[in-house]
């Protein structure tokens, strides 16, 4: 037992730049939260010109098309002001779309 070498078992990992490491367990949960974190934060921030195009996209079909409805049922002139706002929101909804798309 004097002449051989000691076993050592790592549990928590390997790190690069500094060798075998042993933390406790609330530090390497900490480090990997805070890595999960900053990566959806990341995700977020470079996903934000796509959903805010897809949310004016939706909002003003729905808007519009709304708005043809309320008139539809004030002129009385169904289907016509329901079809019309929809048309108009889908124009209005692929021109802001393409805007975002590409002007980048």
């Amino acid at each position: 037992m004097a002449g051989e070498p000691a076993i050592v078992v790592y549990l928590y990992g390997f790190s690069e730049r500094r060798g075998p490491v042993m933390g406790n367990a609330r530090n390497d949960r900490a480090r990997s939260w805070g890595r999960s974190i900053k990566a959806l934060q990341t995700n977020v921030e470079r996903a934000g010109p796509a959903a805010a195009a897809s949310y004016s996209l939706i909002g003003s079909v729905v808007l519009l098309g709304g708005l043809g409805y309320g008139c539809d049922h004030w002129f009385g002139t169904t289907p016509w002001g329901l079809v019309g706002g929809l048309v108009l929101g889908v124009v209005t909804g692929f021109y802001l779309l393409a805007k975002a798309v590409w002007l980048k």
